[in-house]
């Protein structure tokens, strides 16, 4: 058994323990990192990226078909599903190498294997060449999660599919049932229902994307009733059974609640949340306390255990790569003597991907109206922008929450196309606390689509120019 001793290891090479390890060698401090599957984590290969590969295939799609609108002729387009998944695949291995790179570059020591913690300081680490301790005066834990496994319906990669099983697709399905309509479940529902599938999404709050401000998600909700989506809001699967095996597979799913039906699908895709990666770390007779599959942090990640840190998705929500990017950061920053700034969760952009895209950040109306704030609400359609016409790109809407007597801006809220490459502008402004003054005196440039973000703005005050 082989030792080595640094200043900090870091457990998972997510985009959170990735990050905490190229923090940590810039800072001086000899680091590791170790990862049992692949550098970047999840997200990188199973979730952010290869699904933003597909939904770019899908977006593609819809313009082809829309082509002739444009005054483009063009044939009928056909879904080369085998390409669309290589090249997403690609995709993720691309950037896969690239953080390999990082590791080299800043001089981590990356091991292979699977780590856990093995007494004060220490790990001990299990991989193909045997195992291997390694000590170090601080750990930090970013290992994750994984999608919850609802009874009956244990993902095959047959006719029950995670988010994995649905990124690498053999067959485009008849029939497909989404259990969950948070981002991940919305987002899949837009892919496949591009691809012709004929998509049902069930869902036990009373509408899609839940955490979302509600004008938002009553929006989404309608563009994908009138795309050709089944809603089930307020209801869930009490019983599933399935017949047949393969691709000749049918699953009768009874539902309850607001709707008491019963659906026959051939692929039954589960995105009910997630459960954290907290099983065999050695966690056992140490003081880190584990909430609902979740470890315990303060707000710069420490956990009960002296010299033990978590971050990213096994520490909590929201489970969001920038999020744990941001608290890698923050904790190895605290580790190394700094001072920075503790993890303001109110600043968190959050970012939906679907068709429709939805971007948030900050309270919504019902939040900012519960916290007894007195407000003024701006909106402002897509409609009516003129870079949005030209683009054939008409549909949704940016929306902002003022705090009345300071002009804070407590939210913002959008829904449309390319809307999360726009929310950055609202997340510096809440960032700089910014309040409705400097936004309105703000030069935005025309014609683009983020002229509705300051028409918003404007229209909160009474001052819109273009409504």
């Amino acid at each position: 058994m082989t030792q080595a001793q640094y200043d900090l290891v870091v457990v998972g090479g997510g985009p959170g323990g990735y990050v905490a390890a190229i923090r940590a060698a810039q800072l001086g401090l000899k680091t590791a990192l170790v990862e049992k599957a692949q550098l970047g984590g999840i997200c990188l290969n199973w979730g952010c990226i290869p699904t933003k590969a597909l939904l770019r295939s899908a977006d593609v799609l819809r313009m082809v078909r829309d082509a002739a609108r444009f005054g483009v002729k063009v044939a009928q387009p056909e879904v080369d599903l085998k390409t669309m998944v290589e090249r997403s695949r690609a995709v993720s291995a691309q950037l896969q190498g690239g953080v390999g790179y990082l590791m080299k570059k800043n001089k981590v020591t990356v091991v292979n294997g699977h780590a856990r913690l093995a007494g004060k300081g220490k790990l001990e680490v299990s991989g193909a060449e045997g195992k291997s301790t390694l000590s170090a005066r601080h750990i930090i834990l970013a290992t994750g999660a994984r999608a919850r496994v609802l009874p009956g319906l244990t993902p095959d990669g047959d006719s029950v599919w995670s988010y994995r099983e649905a990124l690498v697709p053999t067959r485009v399905p008849k029939h497909l049932v989404v259990i969950g309509a948070g981002a991940i479940g919305i987002e899949f529902a837009s892919f496949y229902h591009a691809l012709g599938a004929k998509v049902s999404v069930v869902e036990m709050a009373e509408r899609v994307l839940p955490v979302e401000d509600e004008e938002i998600s009553a929006y989404v909700g309608e563009s994908l009733r009138k795309e050709g989506m089944q809603l089930y809001l307020g209801s869930r699967i009490a019983s599933s059974n399935k017949r047949g095996a393969g691709q000749a597979a049918e699953w009768t799913l009874t539902l309850d609640g607001k709707h008491k039906e019963t659906l026959t699908a051939d692929v039954v895709l589960t995105a009910a949340g997630i459960v954290g990666n907290v099983e065999e770390l050695g966690l056992e007779g140490t003081a880190v306390k584990v909430d609902r599959s979740h470890i315990v942090t303060d707000a710069y990640g420490a956990t009960g255990e002296p010299g033990v840190y978590a971050i990213g998705d096994v520490a909590g929500a929201p489970w969001l790569a920038h999020k744990a990017s941001h608290e890698a950061i923050i904790c190895v920053e605290k580790i190394a003597g700094k001072n920075p700034h503790a993890l303001d969760a109110s600043k968190i952009p959050a970012c939906t991907y679907s068709h429709p895209q939805v971007a948030s950040v900050g309270m919504t109306e019902a939040q900012a109206k519960a916290a007894g704030r007195q407000i003024r609400v701006g909106k402002f359609p897509f409609a009516v922008n003129g870079k949005a016409l030209a683009m054939g790109a008409t549909g949704g809407f940016t929306k902002v929450i003022f705090d009345k007597a300071s002009g804070e801006l407590l939210g913002a809220h959008m829904v449309g196309e390319e809307v999360t490459e726009m929310i950055q502008g609202y997340t510096i402004a809440r960032e700089l606390e910014t309040t409705e003054a400097e936004l309105m005196e703000t030069i935005f440039p025309h014609p683009t689509q983020s002229e509705a973000m300051h028409e918003a703005v404007l229209a909160a005050y009474e001052r819109a120019l273009h409504i």
